[in-house]
């Protein structure tokens, strides 16, 4: 059976794209319209087997509201996929670039491809997501409409690549968190990467004392990401993701940074993703 895993978006989109390299082609996407469906569903072992989910772009930077979909939830990251995104012109069989009037796509794609969009006097139709502008490109057989969307979309539509790569910004990736639910998460082999969340007694220096800590035992401290407390009064968490050499050195690290915060979660420990 087919590992079974909920993505956000439809068919052919990125998150599914991450899914295939991380689990391989077989796997079995669930499509959700939320991120808080996404770990809904990668939470209930009746439905999946857990989830891929976007948790940063190299552009536009953290998608902070997943950061705090993950600590409420039962799931633990058990890896990443650093994806780069390639958006390609998409059409029907036999259209040609004189055929186009409208190009359809996420405001997002399309804001990607600005440079190569504004050669042509096409009318840009800003939709909800890539594949799904793919999939209606494919259904209404549109000889006057292009989709910009994944290579993926193309193949699973019947669609051809008019124009790959279309995209302004070549160094583009978004790194995606592979979770599951606590008691699935077994443990990975080759681990050199963990994702943790502390906060600490906002007394002075305390965040420094943490950090230091961190570094002196030789661990890369690869992201900070700070995040307000709710119903504090300006007070502040830390998502930290650490590299370290062995699972001894960040075991060490971690009971010696415990006393210096008040509250301290791994959120799972992974093998290091690549960009590619």
């Amino acid at each position: 059976m087919a590992t079974r895993v909920s993505i956000q978006g439809y068919e052919g989109s990125f998150h599914q794209v991450a899914a295939q390299q991380f689990f391989g082609k077989e796997v079995e996407v669930i499509p959700c319209a939320t991120f808080r469906e996404v770990v809904r569903i990668a939470g209930n072992k009746k439905e999946s087997e857990g989830g891929v989910m976007a948790i940063e772009n190299s552009i536009a930077g953290s998608i902070l509201p997943n950061y705090n979909l993950l600590q409420k939830s039962n799931l633990r990251v058990v890896g990443e996929v650093y994806l780069q995104i390639r958006q390609n012109l998409l059409v029907n069989p036999g259209v040609k670039l004189e055929d186009i009037r409208e190009v359809h796509s996420h405001p997002m794609a399309i804001l990607q491809c600005i440079d190569y969009l504004e050669k042509f006097n096409w009318k840009l139709v800003e939709t909800e997501d890539t594949a799904l502008s793919a999939k209606h490109i494919h259904q209404k057989r549109n000889r006057h409409s292009a989709a910009i969307a994944s290579k993926l979309a193309a193949d699973l539509f019947d669609l051809e690549v008019l124009a790959p790569n279309i995209h302004t910004m070549r160094n583009n990736y978004t790194r995606f968190l592979v979770i599951r639910r606590v008691g699935d998460d077994l443990p990975v082999e080759g681990a050199n990467k963990a994702s943790v969340n502390f906060h600490t007694d906002h007394s002075r220096g305390s965040l420094a004392r943490v950090l230091s800590t961190i570094a002196n035992g030789g661990i890369n401290l690869s992201k900070l990401q700070s995040f307000p407390i709710p119903g504090s009064n300006f007070q502040y968490s830390f998502h930290a993701d650490m590299e370290f050499d062995s699972i001894e050195q960040f075991n060490s690290i971690i009971e010696a940074i415990k006393p210096l915060t008040a509250s301290l979660q791994v959120y799972g420990i992974y093998k290091n993703g690549r960009t590619i």
